[in-house]
């Protein structure tokens, strides 16, 4: 049977994707709305190369390979290139990756092989990018979802070309690499392995190969504390074009020479690149919006960079290797990491499960593979390996809302051990013996962030709670319902805020809820932010209790007012204090939830104002178009999420308490043929207040609406108006 023009890119869409996709439309070109550049300047920390939905590659220019301005290794602004890596994470405030660099060149060299480049000529989209060099050697890439992809165009056939496996994106490091066993198997491929320790200790395994023989090597002479070969590679091309191909495994070398026969076995570049494209198209066309352009560009860029993580790094074959260094077969061929749990869990989990629900399933069994290697649910992995990165265990509020949500491909009792293992168990960040000692964790006993900490640690403890009660371990449930509330201990009625005390319940002091903190910049009771910006931590879980222990309502909204209109002193971005609001702070995710608490207190107009002016100030479809880090498409998340009109203030309720929508329509296309509409009517710049909801043709009495409401299908209507 002859497959048709028009069905093919639709079944490789399935087959790389290895999912159905939604109910949705397939006549538009949603990437035409892709800016890639979004993000690259500033604090945003993306990058511009090719990647695939929850890809294992990401290949990509490198301008400098340390430094937290370049966690991607990529910042707009910069000159200079180093190379093109295969990997990367998208928007994170630690760099890591960088695997196998590769930088094409003219003349004779053995040192000093960064390029400058012409910015006019750096274009890129979804599954695409390209740059000329001012050697004059034009770079193009593109991948699937293990294999990157790179075309070269020469000015003339004799080409160069650095192949650097000592290169990463280092992280408080000097050497990164630890061994290295790598073979030039012939004048075409060259394969083997890298063990590193940067963030996280990890091993990847790889194999590149050359569409033309290179007519001579030289290995480059080893620097200080090098540990991996480099390469100088010559070529004598027949076209002035060459092609190679990298691709990469956790497992061996086997396995990456497997994925690259079994994802791309040819050589059409240009075919690579419109597959890529036709699946990305797959995915951003799950939510269609009528907006201006402008609007379009910001909605779909966020979009694209919310589908690029967690990333499966399961081998085609389904192996991969755990966080026990194990090798081991994955259910449905999918293992998941780049799972960074403290920023995802907020908003981007729960829109996943909306967007692209044929993934939970194998995300929480990643999550529950990863306890049983390690003994506890992951906190930050990449790669597989655990960074133990931020605070809280939240994996646990993860599980709880698929499992509060329907999702069912995973054993709930199995979970639910998992969740209190990880929540009796001590381990890194989580020291449940002193806990549960004294119902908080007293600063003069931690380092850092002893308020934080148990603000974070409560709201876990609730999930916990929360998942006993639905199997029936009802005493198990009061156990964690109590801790649930520790957040009670570390409130002084004096001062109105959580404080950090001590092992003899004394207040730290001096005191000021202004000042930020962060572990690595400026060490105290805080994570990345200020009492201010803590003090809003229990709203999660416990909404009414904290409404309670500040007074009632109207004092409940008297302190959002004040949150939100209390200049900050000297704001600095390292210490999470950046896209501000009086002491909101947009650029790191402790805040994202506080502007939908007004939804709870006497006057919800006026979080409608500050939802619309921290959508409007804060995000641009220009490079410096995102102020903090994507960090792995929670920022990203909010803004989809918060233009729809909803957000969830505790994710793993299932509930998404309603906002002020951004777009006039927008059409959700969902599983099982079905699809959620959401208007605002008569939206305009002035009228960007709502009291009137309508779900299905009836008012919402209440603040929220469900999970289920959404993706059961219908409609939801907000009636907008000019504020009074």
């Amino acid at each position: 049977m002859k497959i048709s023009k028009f069905i093919a890119p639709f079944l490789f869409v399935l087959l790389v994707s290895g999912s159905k996709p939604l109910n949705q439309s397939s006549q538009s070109d949603y990437t035409q709305y892709v800016n890639t550049f979004i993000g690259t300047e500033g604090t945003g920390h993306t990058f511009p190369g090719p990647s695939m939905p929850f890809g294992m590659v990401q290949p990509g220019p490198d301008n400098v390979n340390e430094g937290w301005n370049y966690t991607s290794g990529y910042q707009y602004r910069d000159s200079v290139i180093l190379g093109f890596s295969q990997t990367r994470a998208n928007g994170t405030g630690i760099n890591e990756f960088g695997d196998v660099l590769l930088q094409p060149f003219t003349d004779e060299r053995t040192e000093n092989f960064s390029e400058t480049y012409r910015k006019e000529s750096e274009k890129a989209s979804p599954g695409y990018y390209t740059v000329t060099l001012n050697n004059k050697v034009k770079v193009e890439l593109t991948c699937t979802e293990r294999v990157a992809m790179h075309q070269y165009t020469y000015p003339n056939s004799k080409a160069n070309l650095l192949v650097d496996l000592q290169h990463g994106l280092r992280f408080l490091t000097d050497s990164l690499v630890l061994e290295s066993d790598v073979k030039v198997e012939n004048n075409k491929t060259i394969s083997g392995y890298c063990h590193t320790k940067n963030w996280v200790e990890r091993k990847y395994f790889f194999t590149i190969q050359f569409n033309e023989a290179f007519s001579s090597y030289q290995q480059l002479s080893q620097r200080n504390n090098e540990k991996a070969p480099r390469y100088v590679l010559s070529f004598n091309l027949k076209n002035k074009i060459l092609q190679t191909k990298i691709a990469l495994s956790t497992v061996s070398v086997a396995g990456a020479k497997n994925n690259l026969q079994k994802e791309l076995p040819g050589w059409d570049f240009n075919s690579t690149v419109a597959q890529a494209k036709n699946v990305w198209n797959s995915y951003l066309s799950r939510i269609h919006i009528e907006a201006p352009q402008k609007q379009k560009e910001i909605f779909y860029s966020s979009l694209y960079r919310f589908f690029i993580q967690p990333s499966n790094i399961a081998d085609v074959d389904g192996n991969y290797r755990g966080a026990d260094d194990k090798i081991a077969l994955a259910k449905n061929k999918a293992y998941y990491s780049t799972l960074s749990n403290w920023d995802i869990y907020r908003g981007a989990f729960p829109l996943l499960q909306i967007l692209a629900p044929e993934k939970i399933n194998d995300i929480v069994n990643s999550m529950l593979i990863h306890h049983n290697a390690a003994g506890f649910l992951p906190i930050w992995t990449a790669w597989g390996q655990d960074n133990y990165c931020m605070i809280g265990n939240h994996a646990i509020p993860m599980i709880l809302s698929a499992y509060q949500n329907g999702f069912k491909g995973f054993d709930a009792n199995e979970a639910l051990q998992a969740m209190v293992q990880t929540s009796t168990k001590s381990h890194i960040n989580s020291d449940w013996e002193l806990y549960n000692q004294y119902g908080y964790y007293p600063f003069d006993k931690l380092d850092n962030e002893a308020v934080s900490r148990t603000l974070e640690s409560g709201y876990d403890d609730w999930c916990v709670a929360e998942m006993a009660k639905k199997l029936g371990k009802n005493e198990l449930a009061k156990t964690f319902s109590k801790r649930a509330l520790y957040y009670q201990n570390i409130y002084d009625t004096e001062t109105t805020f959580f404080r950090g005390k001590d092992t003899k319940g004394n207040w730290r002091t001096p005191f000021n809820p202004l000042m930020a903190t962060s572990p690595m910049n400026n060490p105290g009771d805080y994570t990345e932010a200020n009492a201010w910006q803590y003090f809003w931590t229990p709203a999660q879980h416990d909404v009414n209790g904290l409404t309670q222990l500040v007074g009632g309502k109207e004092n409940f909204t008297k302190k959002l007012n004040a949150f939100f209109t209390t200049e900050a002193e000297n704001p600095n971005k390292f210490l999470g204090q950046e896209a501000m609001i009086g002491q909101y702070a947009h650029g790191n995710e402790p805040s994202h939830h506080i502007g939908y608490l007004y939804a709870y207190s006497t006057e919800p107009q006026t979080g409608q104002k500050y939802i619309h002016r921290v959508i409007n100030e804060f995000h641009g479809n220009t490079p410096n178009g995102m102020i903090g880090n994507d960090d792995c498409g929670q920022m990203s998340a909010w803004y989809i999420l918060s233009t729809l009109g909803f957000y969830p203030v505790n994710p793993a309720s299932g509930e998404f308490v309603l906002g002020s929508p951004q777009v006039k329509k927008a059409t959700l296309h969902l599983a099982k043929n079905k699809s959620f509409s959401i208007e605002a009517k008569n939206f305009s710049e002035q009228a960007i207040y709502n009291e009137t909801r309508l779900l299905n043709g009836k008012e919402i009495n209440k603040p929220f609406i469900t999970f289920q409401d959404v993706i059961n299908g219908g409609s939801l209507i907000f009636e907008m108006i000019i504020g009074s």
